[in-house]
Parts: C-alpha cells; structure tokens; sequence
C-alpha cells in the first residue's frame, strides 16, 4: 500500500494542472474561480508520497511452522545431495563452451561474431547459478569441496568476487526485505525503497522519476557492475580470507577471455564482442534474480517474524515447471530456496508441494506467478518508488506548473 500525508491511495496516481487560488480584492465580494497562475503559494492536496513496511502487526509469528516443515522436507530426503545432476549440468555446460571457442575461431573477422558473444554470455549466466548452488553447499556433501568450486567457477569463470557475494547473500537471506538489513534493498543505481528514492538528486533523480521502465535497460550494464564490486572489494582495507588467490583467478579469467578478443577481432568488433557478452550476463542475471523479492513486503527495521514468515512472505515464486528451473537455475522456486538454501535444484519442485499444503494449513499466502508477470510486478514496483523523487514544490515558481492528483 502506499500512502499520501497518512490517506490511503490505491488508484492511479498522475500529473495534472496546479490549482492556485487568486488573492480576495480588497472591494467589494471575492470571486471563487481558481485560476492557473504562477504564485508562491501553492495549494498541495496530497503530502509527499511515501510507502508502507509490514511488521509483526500485520504477520504474527507462527511458532513452530518452520520446525514442523523441516521434519517432513527431511524424512522425505529432499536434502540429499544429487552430484550426477550437477555432474550433467557441469558437463552442459563445459560442451556450450567448447562450441563457442570453436565458434570463434571458425567466424573469424565476422560480425556473427556477436551471436557467440550472446551465447557466452548465457553461459557465463548458467556457472554464476553453478557458484550461487555451491556457496549454499548443494552440490557436496562437505562444506570445504562446496567452498573450492565455488570460488574455482565463481572467481575463475564468472569473473565475480567470491567473498564479496557469500558475504552480500547470507545477509539478503537472514533478513529478505527487510529495511536496514538486507543488501539488495540498498540504494545503487535503482532505489528499491521511497526514502532513498526521495534522496536522489540530479543525473540520479531523472533515472530514479523512471526507474521501472529503465530497470531492463540498465541492467545491460550489470555485468560490469559486478566486475567493478568485485575488484573494489578485493582491494579495500577490510580483512578478506583469501583475498591474493581471488584476485588471482580474477586475473586470470580476465585475461583469458578479454586476451584473445583484442588479439584476434578487429578493435571495433573486439569492443562490441566484449559489450555483448556482458551485456546479456547481466541482463540474465538481473531477470533471473529481481522476480523473487522485488514487489512483495518490506518489512520494517524493528520488525519480530519467525523464520517461515518472513521467508514466505517476503519471497514468489515464478511458474514454469523444467524449462523456468533451467532458465533460472533453480531460483523460480524461490520460496523453497529461501526455506531450505542447501536443498539441491532437483528437489525443489517436491520441496513445493510440501510447503503449497502447509502454507494452507497456516493461512500464510504462498505466492507464484508467471515469468512475465513477474517482471510487470518489477517494474510497477519501482515506478511507484520512483514517484518520491517526483517533488513539484522544491521551487514555489516551478511547482506552479503542476501537482500530483489522484484519478478517481
């Protein structure tokens, strides 16, 4: 819900003409026509927009829902390890590479050389799940092997920092949504809460007034987001375990992939081969992952939940069956991953039957929806941030122009 000076508002919300009522004459009796003339003062009907968090008023905790959920999830052996599924997949993808390299050097100088670039870019996407799984140690039964692939493929591969993100994701799962605490409701380019969105200013608040519809757009720009993260973190002054073998393999990968582009693409053909292949990592990870959590609660900073509640409620899941498992690794059964994040990829979809009933059992809702759907959410969500940035009356002369009214 969404509120304007404390009063609900659940219609559309637009732009329309300022209302400026003209001073009384000193003589005789005062006209009640309003006109549309620059003044100092203006008539503001609506305060400033601003959104609403839940809390424990609106979700009270459910004792022992999760305890009760686990026991069955366990006896039903959905957290076995499945290392020939992961050994498959592994296999997948290490056959898309090799068809790329070949690929590459059969095209040579050619600008079909971008559909290789695309197709690297996917597969860039499909180990970064690899990584995501074996940081949650779903693929090994030890912890120790889960940790080595990760940071092999993580770093070496995907080119991402691996601390940088076990560190970033266990938080987003401890507290999804959640005001103060979870990482990926942080202001970065795209402001996901009002009082952030209310900060921006210049370049920042043009983007911010259109968030939603530049949400796709700006991800293209992702890829190198993430490469920049990693090496800003890499080489901050903060303690990191591992922090030389990291930047190592991150050195490593880079130089093996970006190398051979310059070495045996014409320079401009190596710029654009490279622009694609980042371009489509980060546009595929950023679909992959904003359909889980963007749209559904926030919960409030001082907010009391009990585990199953605020994993539930704060996350949706994205219908498909197969198809959406492979085309998000796993990530479209969010609200199972979010309950159980060491469950393997294969036993989410039994994993959804189980926690659907239970689900009905305690009147929570459960929430899942189609890909596309989801991504109209998205971006409903962030336009409707967005509109704290959108603040006609900094300037008295400015804001005679317009005010925000609601349509009825």
């Amino acid at each position: 819900m969404w509120m304007y000076a404390g009063v609900p508002i659940h219609r559309h919300v637009g732009w329309a003409t300022a209302r400026v009522v003209a001073p009384a004459p000193d003589y005789g009796h005062p006209r009640p026509e309003e006109q549309s003339i620059a003044s100092t003062i203006v008539e503001s009907r609506l305060g400033p927009v601003r959104q609403t968090y839940s809390g424990t008023k609106e979700f009270p905790p459910i004792t022992k829902a999760y305890t009760e959920l686990s026991q069955v999830v366990r006896e039903s052996g959905l957290l076995v390890r499945t290392p020939g599924f992961y050994a498959l997949v592994g296999v997948a993808v290490t056959l898309g590479f090799a068809g790329c390299v070949t690929g590459f050097i059969l095209l040579g100088d050619s600008w079909f050389q971008l559909f290789i670039a695309a197709a690297l870019g996917i597969l860039f996407t499909q180990v970064a799940f690899l990584a995501h799984e074996a940081a949650h140690r779903q693929i090994f039964a030890s912890g120790p092997a889960n940790d080595r692939l990760g940071l092999l493929i993580g770093n070496g591969v995907v080119g991402m920092s691996r601390s940088w993100w076990a560190s970033k994701h266990t938080r987003h799962h401890a507290n999804p949504n959640r005001v103060g605490k979870d990482p990926d409701i942080e202001i970065d380019t795209i402001s996901f809460l009002d009082v952030d969105a209310a900060k921006a200013r210049g370049i920042q608040r043009w983007i911010t007034q259109r968030q939603g519809y530049l949400f796709f757009p700006l991800l293209t720009l992702e890829g190198i987001n993430l490469y920049v993260l990693a090496l800003r973190h890499l080489f901050s002054r903060e303690p990191i375990k591992g922090r030389w073998g990291e930047l190592g393999l991150l050195a490593l990968r880079h130089a093996i992939f970006i190398a051979p582009i310059f070495i045996f693409l014409p320079v401009g053909l190596a710029f654009a081969f490279f622009g694609v292949s980042v371009a489509v990592f980060g546009v595929y990870m950023g679909a992959s992952f904003a359909p889980n959590h963007k749209g559904m609660p926030v919960i409030e900073e001082g907010a009391k939940l009990d585990f199953f509640s605020k994993q539930v409620r704060t996350s949706r899941n994205i219908g498909g069956g197969w198809w959406a498992t492979w085309l998000m690794g796993g990530l479209n059964y969010q609200i199972e991953h979010h309950l159980f994040p060491n469950m393997p990829r294969p036993h989410l979809s039994r994993a959804r039957v189980i926690v659907r009933e239970h689900c009905q059992t305690l009147d929570v809702p459960y929430v899942e929806t189609t890909l596309f759907r989801s991504y109209g959410i998205v971006i409903q969500y962030l336009n409707r941030v967005g509109l704290a940035a959108r603040d006609p009356f900094d300037c008295p002369l400015t804001g005679a122009s317009r005010h925000l009214a609601v349509e009825k």
